[in-house]
């Protein structure tokens, strides 16, 4: 029996190994999948009343969706047009969304709804994009459109938060007083698309979105217009427009107010009497291609005097050929000379040189050590435009983080340089109306009104390799 017993045992202690060898135990449970992660937004199932229902009468629109739905952002993202003088009322619950017309509607008139990203579902927050709703109040749905793209001037690029506005009001004010009778949004390539419009000219613009205002409400606000109207129609010619920021307006000179009592440099460190000044040099190096900038941290100068400041070779012997330009703000002085490449130099300033307007100096003189850099440190470049129109008094920009560093006239379709700093830029063409060699912004409220010049940014970057011949061909 013991026998038995014993045998059973080892059988029993077997199959466990066996089971836990071969991963077939009943141990080992493995919990369902939760199955793949939902990126559908959600979708209309029904529209009480339908959607391009004629002869609408009632106040509100009742929309029902496959899942839970939560609004994001309604009184931003809701467009109605023609435009209300009082914005409807939105609200989301359970699967639905309610909106209740505040405004009297207009007869014989076409509406649209267009909810932007309002709608996203609640758990995972998946946007139902440009959702668009349409009824009319008489016996027809309009079917006329205007469409374009609307581009940055300065850089030929597109903004994707500007809104795009009709006027039936031709006037000059109407875009700062009124808001558009029909307004939409432009897509991420700077497209846009007006839906239902019926038969009419237009004013059209183009504005950043400054929330519910949609109007044209700052100088600082990129801005876009047409020189002509537009027409609505089944298939409409694109326009263009063209979007800039305008100059600030030049205000009168007011009389001088009394100047005020001298304020009196600070007693209680060497810092606070200290004056404080930057130079643009990259770890004691001076590029070539630049001048050499002292910059006045405490404030502006109150007088800057060049001949207690002395230039001069590495042996301390004096430097002839070079200049000082004090900028308009006397914040700012700049050494203009020919840099002599891998050579080192000082600039010794006088602790009387410059004074700022509270009476600050230097505590002792200061010498600015200075080292040219090598023309090994630079590139060669040769930049080829095969197809460049001339006669646009084209400008090639050299950008780098969204700044112009570098500008060329065109004289023929080529652009090339022996010494030139080493990096990646993006390239763009301005076309030079008025030939100052820089872009110019426009202005609506002049007479006449005056466009801003265009940019057309080049589709390829350029890589300028140091110490290397750098020949590239650009198809524009």
């Amino acid at each position: 029996m013991k026998q038995n017993n014993l045998l059973i045992l080892l059988l029993i202690i077997l199959g466990c190994a066996v089971s836990i060898t071969t991963n077939t135990g009943c141990a080992n449970i493995i919990p369902p999948s939760g199955g793949p992660k939902d990126t559908l937004a959600p979708v209309r199932q029904q529209a009480r009343p339908a959607d391009s229902t004629r002869r609408f009468t009632g106040d509100r629109i009742v929309l029902t969706f496959d899942e839970y739905v939560q609004l994001d952002n309604p009184t931003e993202n809701l467009i109605v047009s023609p435009t209300p003088k009082v914005a409807p009322q939105i609200e989301s619950k359970l699967r639905t969304v309610t909106v209740r017309i505040k405004d009297t509607l207009q007869p014989n008139t076409t509406y649209s709804i267009n909810f932007g990203n309002a709608i996203k579902d609640i758990n995972e927050n998946n946007v139902l994009k440009n959702f668009v709703y349409v009824f009319s109040t008489g016996n027809t749905i309009d079917s006329l459109q205007v469409s374009g793209k609307v581009i940055v001037a300065e850089t030929g690029k597109t903004d994707s938060t500007l809104i795009v506005g009709l006027y039936t009001n031709f006037g000059d004010s109407a875009v700062v007083k009124e808001k558009p009778r029909y307004i939409t949004r432009v897509n991420r390539d700077g497209a846009f698309t007006f839906h239902n419009l019926p038969a009419n000219n237009y004013a059209i613009f183009a504005m950043k979105d400054e929330g519910s205002s949609k109007k044209y409400i700052s100088r600082n606000q990129l801005f876009a217009f047409s020189d002509s109207t537009v027409r609505s129609s089944l298939t409409p010619t694109p326009v263009t427009l063209y979007a800039f920021v305008a100059k600030e307006e030049e205000r009168p000179q007011s009389k001088p107010k009394p100047a005020a009592p001298k304020a009196q440099p600070s007693k209680n460190t060497a810092n606070d009497r200290r004056l404080r000044i930057t130079n643009s040099l990259t770890g004691g190096e001076q590029d070539l291609l630049t001048n050499l900038e002292i910059e006045f941290k405490t404030g502006p100068y109150k007088y800057f005097d060049s001949t207690k400041v002395h230039f001069t070779t590495d042996a301390y012997q004096p430097i002839k050929g070079y200049h000082f330009v004090r900028d308009t703000s006397n914040e700012k002085i700049t050494l203009v000379y020919q840099w002599t490449p891998d050579t080192h130099y000082k600039l010794i300033l006088d602790s009387t040189f410059a004074e700022d307007t509270v009476g600050r100096r230097l505590l002792r003189t200061d010498t600015i050590t200075i080292h040219s850099k090598k023309e090994s440190d630079y590139a060669s470049v040769r930049l080829r435009f095969m197809n460049l129109d001339l006669s646009e008094n084209p400008v090639l920009q050299f950008i780098q983080s969204d700044k112009v560093v570098k500008s060329y006239v065109f004289t023929s379709r080529e652009f090339s340089s022996k010494l030139f700093l080493p990096g990646e830029y993006e390239l763009r063409i301005l076309l030079d109306k008025n030939k100052n060699g820089i872009w110019d912004t426009g202005e609506y409220f002049a007479h006449p009104r005056i466009q801003p010049e265009r940019v057309i940014p080049v589709p390829r970057k350029v890589n300028i390799k140091v110490n290397w011949e750098n020949e590239i061909d650009i198809t524009l």
